[in-house]
């Protein structure tokens, strides 16, 4: 099944390489050996300073929500240019990690900014293709993956020659940056894709996907790497983990598998490290990956789900209710699969939601306000009951 453009767009931006892949090519960095080993990288020093750009200067700006968007108030724009998504916040509320694509670099990299969306500051290496940024409770740390050791350079373009198909690049370990020493250490390297990781509140775990195993799982693991413990069992992408701030549950994305035939192609694709895109349900687990049960039953693609700290309730982005596939909007269901809610109504993308752990804000990435079509950005809000 080919998914539509937006769907392509949202997830080759920010999916099997991340939670949620790009349709971009990067420029390579061809000079460049890969120099990087454990501790602090040689790279970093020689990175454009990164709040030299217009892009990393601007802070926020108010923007006027759709009138159906009553949840939200006061909401604010953070980025302007370029790509952005992935935005998750701290533990207190005051410090945002994102990926964004800029022409600095030759793929998409981490940030983090204040949460007014001031000191835009690189936070990965400036080499490779990196994704998935996440802090520790303790804010001594921000994770991330990167392929920054094996290739500096951009993600090689894929070949669609199996037809439109996403990428799993086994050249991804999981890193982690101290925050005051500015040391860059590995996690995880498992020689197949890790990523898509999201850390308890209390600093206990980590949950992330790999395909380390022969198929797309979801793992735990203490934050040194130590004691990983396979969460997810059946045959089938099961990705985009979240633990909520509670740390008891998880959410997360599955692509059923729909037949025997469906299994070998996926099955077969997955050893030249690709995935043919398909739908989406979501579905939650306690954080030892028992009491599995599904969400989401809509025949869409739902993705990037995250837990209302009331645990009651699940924010989520979704294509559903749209025949054509094109439209992607944030949806809330409650835990036991009713009450489903539309929250956004700006024209085509709105993903990847976090409520921050009051639940008094939320923050997002979306097309809307874009200054060319197509640009993605990062918006907070408060979020009204």
């Amino acid at each position: 099944m080919h998914p539509p453009h937006h769907l392509r767009q949202a997830f080759d931006k920010y999916g099997w390489g991340g939670r949620g892949g790009r349709m971009h090519n990067g420029f390579m960095f061809t000079a460049l050996a890969c120099a990087v080993a454990l501790g602090q990288s040689p790279l970093i020093e020689k990175q454009v300073p990164t709040r030299a750009a217009a892009w990393a200067i601007a802070d926020s700006r108010p923007i006027a929500p759709h009138p159906k968007e009553v949840h939200l108030r006061n909401v604010r724009q953070l980025t302007f240019g370029g790509q952005n998504a992935e935005a998750y916040w701290n533990l207190d509320g005051s410090k945002i990690v994102y990926q964004t694509r800029q022409p600095e670099w030759p793929d998409e990299q981490i940030i983090v900014m204040n949460a007014d969306g001031s000191e835009k500051t690189l936070t990965s290496t400036g080499f490779g293709r990196t994704t998935c940024g996440y802090f520790t409770p303790d804010m001594r740390y921000v994770y991330f993956s990167s392929t920054h050791e094996k290739n500096p350079g951009a993600q090689k373009p894929l070949d669609f020659s199996k037809g439109y198909v996403w990428m799993v690049n086994p050249q991804f370990s999981l890193y982690r940056r101290e925050l005051a020493s500015g040391k860059v250490e590995r996690v995880l390297d498992l020689k197949e894709y890790v990523a898509e990781t999201t850390i308890d509140p209390q600093g206990r775990f980590m949950v992330f996907t790999s395909a380390f195993e022969g198929d797309l799982q979801i793992y735990r693991a203490k934050l040194d790497g130590s004691g990983q413990t396979r969460l997810t069992n059946e045959v089938g992408y099961d990705g985009g983990p979240f633990v909520d701030w509670s740390g008891s549950r998880v959410v997360y994305r599955r692509a059923p598998i729909q037949s025997p035939e469906h299994e070998r192609e996926y099955l077969a694709l997955l050893k030249e490290h690709l995935v043919r895109p398909g739908l989406l349900e979501l579905w939650i687990m306690d954080s030892d990956g028992k009491n599995k049960r599904p969400i989401t039953n809509l025949g869409s693609a739902s993705f990037a789900p995250f837990l209302h700290p009331d645990g009651k309730r699940v924010i989520f982005s979704s294509n559903f209710g749209d025949r054509r596939g094109r439209e992607f909007e944030l949806w809330m269901i409650g835990v036991d699969g009713t009450g489903l809610e539309r929250i956004t109504y700006a024209p085509e993308f709105d993903g990847f939601p976090m409520f921050s752990r009051d639940g008094k804000k939320v923050v997002w990435a979306s097309n809307r306000n874009g200054s060319v079509p197509g640009e993605t950005n990062i918006f907070v809000a408060d979020w009204v009951d």
